[in-house]
């Protein structure tokens, strides 16, 4: 790795820049709000005056979830600001206000982007045979690698960075390829170009598809430091891939931090469920129906609320499969609206005793403020992501795999089981939490360090960690 940014003749210290690798560029998912909100705020505690850019589909959205940053729009070259961006209105507000009419504006300003790039890639499958007219968006910046999909590159921002993050979320995979190629495009640029690279809180596959192994065990040996929120798949599929260990350290999902801060002083009451139906989580009508009738009468049974807890609101997908779940029960409590952050996701979860869940980032949430988990899954992909989280907390969680024999009975005694340790639980479950939070801002600093250059090497991976935060934010 090489420092980028010398001390200057003068003794002046350069401007530092940040930039962060989102990897959900459209700002619809909690989970990964929650991320981005726990790093920019650590990079801003560590460098008050850093420039922080986010790459980003939606940067009027952004604004009102984290007012601190500079959006980078890689469809239209990914360049800094010219002006350091300053909190605006948006941001004032909050996202629950300003969410709506800042997310119709970049729908907006995208409309004629995408139908040009339309109109390049028709073109190019007719002039060239191309499959996507990737030639066409090559040509317009020569020499910078083209991320085909979008008709958008490798974004200028990189250039003068001072370092490179792609942050936490369960992105590289073979589910979501456009993202993995994304993702190691720009880390393989920025390490050619002796640039300091990271990656944080990662969930890594399942990851199988050739190109996609050969490409990762090209790109991922030269990052300088790759953490994992999970130590079940992560550590052996980096061991195949050639990442030395001493560039490797589990610390479990940033997240986590967020979902700690929230916690509240006593369990909750009610039963909270999140149910997630996509091409990577399918659920048949029958299953959810199945589903739907043991949530309502656990929490029937138990004479609490029944709290739906909607992460992702790509194609509004949780609330479209969840809402269901709730119908013609007279404790369902209202949900929360579409762009409500993070922080007020999480609060939800924490007026729950227990979480039903398909979608990881609500057991996040739980487990971070002692609150027990029954996972629900009907893939490989959600087996390692609850299997990494059991093993991270250690307690606490149980999966259930809906498309199996008898699911009904085992979902009946999952809850049922949560529900009577749920106390028991608790202490144990905080425990872990603080733990994990401890590893992750060690992470943080090491990262601090390369751009200080205090740390040039792969060595000392164990940095005095901070304390956990002992409040809400």
């Amino acid at each position: 790795m090489a420092n980028r940014i010398p001390p200057e003749a003068s003794g002046r210290r350069p401007e530092v820049r940040v930039l962060l690798e989102n990897g959900e560029y459209w700002l619809n998912n909690k989970g990964d709000l929650a991320i981005l909100d726990v790093t920019v705020r650590r990079f801003a505690e560590r460098w008050p005056d850093a420039r922080i850019g986010v790459l980003t589909s939606a940067p009027a959205l952004l604004r009102a979830y984290e007012s601190r940053v500079d959006p980078i729009c890689y469809q239209r070259g990914g360049n800094w600001p010219r002006h350091r961006r300053r909190p605006g209105p948006a941001g004032r507000l909050g996202p629950e206000i300003a969410g709506a009419p800042m997310n119709g504006w970049d729908a907006a300003v995208a409309l004629p982007g995408r139908i040009a790039r339309r109109a390049r890639r028709t073109i190019g499958r007719r002039g060239s045979g191309t499959a996507n007219g990737e030639s066409v968006s090559r040509a317009v910046v020569p020499g910078r690698p083209a991320l085909a999909r979008d008709g958008g590159h490798v974004p200028n921002a990189v250039d003068t960075a001072s370092v490179v993050v792609a942050i936490g979320g369960g992105y590289m995979t073979d589910i979501d390829r456009f993202q993995t190629e994304r993702t190691l495009e720009l880390l393989e640029y920025a390490t050619e170009r002796g640039i300091p690279t990271a990656m944080t809180g990662q969930g890594l596959g399942p990851l199988t598809e050739p190109d996609l192994l050969e490409r990762a065990a090209r790109v991922l040996p030269r990052v300088d430091l790759i953490a994992l929120r999970e130590d079940v798949r992560g550590p052996e599929l980096l061991r195949y891939l050639g990442v030395p260990s001493d560039r490797v350290v589990v610390t479990g999902d940033d997240a986590v931090e967020l979902g700690y801060s929230t916690r509240r002083a006593e369990l909750g009451t009610d039963l909270g469920v999140c149910l997630r139906v996509a091409e990577y989580s399918p659920v048949g009508a029958a299953i959810q129906d199945s589903v739907g009738r043991v949530v309502r009468d656990a929490a029937a049974g138990y004479g609490g609320g029944l709290v739906p807890l909607i992460v992702s609101e790509h194609d509004a997908e949780d609330r479209r499969s969840t809402m269901p779940l709730l119908d013609g029960y007279p404790g369902a409590v209202r949900p929360l609206g579409r762009f409500a952050g993070a922080c007020a996701l999480s609060r939800q979860v924490g007026r729950c005793r227990i979480i039903v869940t398909g979608a990881y980032h609500v057991a996040v949430f739980a487990l971070s403020q002692g609150i027990s988990v029954v996972g629900l899954s009907t893939s490989q992909y959600y087996d390692d992501k609850f299997a990494g989280l059991n093993s991270m907390f250690g307690t606490g969680i149980e999966t259930v795999r809906l498309d199996r024999d008898g699911m009904e009975d085992r979902l009946r005694d999952a809850i049922r089981s949560m529900w009577a340790g749920a106390p028991e639980s608790r202490r144990a479950l905080l425990a872990r939490a603080e733990d994990q939070i401890r590893a992750s801002r060690a992470v943080f600093d090491r990262i601090a360090r390369f751009v200080d250059g205090e740390l040039t090497d792969g060595s000392d991976l164990e940095s005095g960690p901070s304390a956990p935060p002992t409040s809400p934010r």
